[in-house]
């Protein structure tokens, strides 16, 4: 598997990803969503999981703002601890002097315990809860970018 950023020969592949994951995500706009990941691809801000020419997962973040903006690993590719080795390489790319955070649905959302499970697990701590695209959601911190050692994998 490897790590690295992804570029827009990649975004074909993005969206295969994309389309095998988007139960988690309702109400994508797949149109927007490839615009959308092609400009951070520009901004090389976007991280991928590549096995044999496949897209195992995405993530999208800012340097700038300290924030994660999409993460996805293809269901068949789970379980191999993607999305940690991805967050892991993305946070080389962050200021080590700042939070990191991401959004996530609220507790009572089925939808998104097993996302809310991986961030307490590597170590973001529950934030304030507020409304993100008429979505209830919650923030996710991580204090000044850096996963535990010990991280539970």
């Amino acid at each position: 598997m490897e790590i690295r950023i992804a570029s827009a020969n990649d975004i074909d592949g993005w969206m295969v990803l994309v389309r095998s994951a988007v139960a988690d995500f309702p109400g994508m706009d797949m149109a927007e969503h490839r615009k959308t990941v092609l400009d951070f691809m520009r901004r090389s801000e976007a991280v991928c999981a590549a096995e044999s020419g496949k897209i195992a997962g995405g993530l999208l973040f800012s340097a700038e703002d300290g924030a994660l903006c999409f993460l996805a690993v293809d269901p068949n590719f789970r379980r191999r601890h993607i999305a940690e080795k991805m967050l892991r390489f993305t946070l080389g790319f962050m200021n080590p002097e700042r939070d990191v955070f991401v959004t996530t649905y609220r507790e009572d959302a089925p939808e998104g315990a097993a996302a809310r499970a991986f961030y307490k697990r590597i170590g973001f701590a529950e934030g304030r809860l507020y409304e993100e695209f008429g979505c209830p959601v919650q923030e996710f911190v991580l204090p000044h970018c850096k996963i535990p050692e010990n991280a539970a994998k």
